[in-house]
């Protein structure tokens, strides 16, 4: 059976359960895609790259979950929340990540409350809504989802300068 980072066997799992793999690993066609949206329009990505790069990220937020959890368990709590992921970076030592992640999620945050106010409106029969007609719309993509870096696809140099970490 498979156990977590911890070792502990997931709630309610008996002697013979076993997780499935399409259960642990994000799907392989996001991280594919994922994965692309930083190289070059021309470049291709193996399968055994998109396979390796696949267990990393699933056991990666595993790991930071897992330590979140355990956060809100010792706090009598059931639900992880964004801040718990957030603490949880910062406890894992991935301090360079604490900051962007609180952008990321405060900015989540005000387009979530955006959305809920327009759905509110529009279920009362039309108002007007300060949020807009474009409201909860992240608009096109300028650069990487947390650093907001701009990546130039057609650079083909490992400047440094133009990767977004």
């Amino acid at each position: 059976m498979a156990a977590d980072h911890h070792g502990q066997q997931p709630p309610g799992a008996g002697a013979e359960a076993e997780i499935k793999e399409q259960d642990r690993l994000l799907p392989i066609a996001n991280v594919g895609r994922i994965m692309k949206q930083i190289l070059p329009p021309n470049a291709k990505i193996s399968k055994e790259a998109k396979e390796t790069m696949q267990e990393c990220v699933s056991e990666f937020i595993s790991f930071v979950t897992g330590e979140a959890s355990d956060k809100c368990h010792k706090e009598k709590r059931k639900t992880v929340n964004g801040d718990d992921v957030c603490w949880a970076f910062g406890a894992l030592g991935f301090d360079d990540y604490v900051d962007p992640m609180r952008r990321h999620l405060h900015k989540y945050r005000e387009l979530e409350g955006d959305r809920a106010a327009a759905a509110a409106s529009s279920r009362g029969g039309g108002g007007s809504t300060s949020a807009g007609p474009d409201a909860g719309a992240a608009g096109p993509s300028t650069g990487h989802f947390m650093f907001g870096a701009a990546v130039d696809r057609s650079d083909n140099n490992n400047s440094s300068a133009s990767r977004p970490f």
